[in-house]
């Protein structure tokens, strides 16, 4: 049962961030202006959208699984920072918290030594 629960929740973790790639593809123009606005710059956005589908896809499919939660994890705690630290204000405080305990369970999938019903499993298993 332990490997169903993991892999319903790496799937979890994976849906949020491959939703978002996808929708900053739909809104390249606006999503390029919001990060420049906030002091990030807009060429960085190619590589978002890069972390954010392609480590979500890997997190849901269980490859490279500790790479991808660690490089999302991260990401988070940046996004956090900077785009949700107006803590005085209530929407962006839940947002940031949201940021934290999203990073919490992509920390949990760090730590797992082979993470169960993955191609990360699959490949221990053939070497």
């Amino acid at each position: 049962m332990n490997g169903w629960i993991q892999l319903v929740g790496r799937i979890l973790l994976a849906h949020i961030f491959v939703l978002a790639g996808l929708n900053k593809l739909g809104a390249w123009e606006a999503t390029g202006q919001y990060m420049a606005a906030m002091g990030v710059p807009a060429s960085l956005l190619p590589l978002v959208v890069l972390l954010e589908v392609g480590g979500g896809l890997l997190l849901a499919l269980g490859l490279f699984t500790r790479w991808a939660a660690w490089a999302l994890a991260i990401f988070t705690v940046l996004a956090a920072i900077i785009f949700h630290s107006q803590i005085s204000d209530q929407i962006q405080m839940i947002l940031f918290m949201k940021n934290l305990a999203i990073t919490g369970g992509l920390l949990t999938v760090a730590s797992l030594d082979r993470p169960a019903l993955s191609l990360d499993a699959r490949r221990m298993r053939k070497s």
